[in-house]
């Protein structure tokens, strides 16, 4: 029987919540090979425009444990900057994991800052077991973030 298992992460951020959310969550697939191309060597709509039902499929380079991995969204509500997404194919899929989905929010706080919050479920495969992956997972979640945020700081005129 699998086990299941769940991580929650919170990242602070001077970048209004809106924008925030469309550039690092909506429009990551377009962002991601420009400010990641270490780890995103390129990443596509499969299918959808962009609601719900949406599949993403993002290609990493060769530095990951996995070439690729697909997302489909199942919850999303642009208004309130929040979405629920399935890993649905690649990213350890079938190999270490058999389900993961997110769901993340970006709430404005004060003085035109946002806060992120990140819910994190999966269940392993039979005999696979957790070392350091919650926190590689945390950090690449961060390093999405703060890389769409140094986007938006450095174009202000950006997804606005």
């Amino acid at each position: 029987m699998a086990s299941a298992n769940s991580w929650t992460l919170e990242i602070a951020s001077p970048v209004a919540a809106p924008r925030l959310f469309r550039a690092a969550v909506m429009d990551w697939h377009t962002l991601a090979p420009k400010l990641a191309p270490h780890v995103v060597a390129s990443a596509h709509p499969v299918e959808g425009d962009g609601g719900i039902g949406n599949v993403r499929q993002f290609n990493f380079t060769s530095g990951l444990p996995f070439g690729y991995m697909k997302e489909k969204l199942e919850f999303l509500d642009a208004d309130k900057c929040e979405c629920k997404s399935t890993l649905i194919e690649g990213g350890g899929i079938g190999v270490a994991i058999e389900t993961a989905t997110s769901h993340i929010k970006v709430e404005s706080a004060a003085d035109e800052w946002s806060l992120v919050k990140v819910d994190s479920t999966y269940k392993l495969l039979p005999g696979v077991e957790v070392k350091d992956e919650i926190a590689k997972a945390k950090e690449s979640v961060t390093a999405i973030f703060k890389a769409a945020e140094a986007f938006l700081i450095a174009n202000p005129e950006a997804y606005n």
